[in-house]
């Protein structure tokens, strides 16, 4: 993400030392100074929902939502803090062309995974109040409603429930879900022990757990997700790239290699084929080291994609020229909506500390 991966987040000891040390950072005005280089060519946000936010006790993927409010407030502390807005292509350019860290101003990319609905209703009319162009980052199989949001559909079937019960490789998982804080211990602790199985094992319990619970999950793609037609639509906007997101979501790196080979590959020719636009540019989804490394990286890279963007948190640097299918970036977390936080990150300080002084974490 970014940030810190996903379990980074959640409520817990290190979620709150990196919450206060954001704080910190803010109230010292970071954003604003830097420590040398820390702040780089600049960076690339990734984002997922834009949506009004609707008041809930229990809402575990919250990080992936941030309001069409706090998006617009960031581009305007990004802008004030000396960023330009620029399209992905710009930033890959300037990396090819091996312009060092200290040129100014930094360059900063808007990303977006998966395809929301909401990011043609509430995302792009900020884009177009800042004249901030951004990339999409599609996935074919939510488009044409074959594949589903399986950590939704956790979410929604933990929500529904007073009792989880899951057979998993390592043992049952049993907890009482009856209140929205039993509910975020059994999505945190269900959650990670999913993510270590293998992906068909982990997408078949949680299938099973959304029908014990009347969930249908395609309808769940249906509501959140554009169909083409929609993504013809925001592809048609000169401030948009489109760009692929796999298939189906897999992690790729869980998969053998020709699987993970045609879930890039194929994205790419249904998009092309059915928005007629050319895709460069690639995002692996979920995006940690667990989900794709350096086999991943490569395929990218042999299969014509200019770029590929990761989740691993970080600013970029005149090295990641060579590295141009591992590109890390800044989540704009639903968990940090504080325009000081946004700009503490900018300051490309947390991710100093955070990857120990290292420019490049593309193991």
């Amino acid at each position: 993400m970014e940030l810190p991966r996903i379990e980074d987040f959640t409520v817990g000891l290190k979620y709150r030392i990196f919450q206060a040390a954001l704080n910190g950072l803010a109230a010292v005005g970071a954003g604003r100074w830097t420590l040398p280089g820390s702040r780089g060519l600049g960076g690339i946000l990734m984002l997922h929902h834009v949506r009004p936010w609707t008041e809930r006790p229990f809402a575990p993927n919250r990080l992936l939502e941030v309001t069409p409010e706090f998006l617009d407030a960031a581009l305007a502390r990004a802008k004030a803090l000396g960023f330009r807005i620029a399209s992905l292509d710009a930033v890959v350019d300037a990396l090819e062309a091996g312009i060092e860290f200290a040129a100014k101003p930094p360059l900063l990319a808007i990303t977006f995974d998966d395809g929301y609905r909401d990011n043609l209703d509430h995302a792009l009319p900020v884009l177009r109040r800042h004249g901030a162009p951004a990339a999409v980052f599609v996935t074919p199989g939510f488009a044409d409603r074959s594949a589903g949001l399986w950590w939704c559909d956790l979410e929604d079937a933990i929500a529904r429930a007073d009792e989880v019960r899951a057979d998993l490789p390592d043992g049952p998982f049993a907890m009482a879900t009856g209140d929205p804080a039993a509910k975020a211990a059994a999505f945190e602790a269900l959650y990670w022990r999913l993510r270590a199985l293998p992906e068909p094992d982990m997408r078949t319990v949680v299938a099973k757990l959304a029908a014990g619970q009347g969930i249908d999950s395609l309808a769940t793609t249906e509501r959140l997700c554009l169909d083409w037609a929609g993504l013809r639509r925001l592809a048609a906007d000169p401030l948009i790239t489109i760009g692929a997101h796999t298939m189906t979501h897999p992690m790729l790196a869980k998969h053998d290699a020709a699987t993970a080979c045609a879930e890039m590959a194929d994205s790419r020719a249904a998009i092309e084929r059915e928005l007629g636009v050319p895709v460069r540019h690639l995002a692996y989804p979920v995006g940690d080291p667990t989900s794709a490394g350096p086999r991943e990286f490569a395929m990218a890279r042999e299969l014509g994609f200019r770029s590929a963007v990761t989740t691993r948190p970080g600013m970029l640097f005149p090295q990641h020229r060579d590295h141009l299918t591992a590109l890390p970036r800044v989540s704009l977390n639903g968990n940090f909506q504080n325009v000081g936080q946004f700009g503490a990150l900018l300051s490309g300080i947390p991710f100093h500390l955070w990857n120990k002084g290292r420019r490049l974490n593309v193991a």
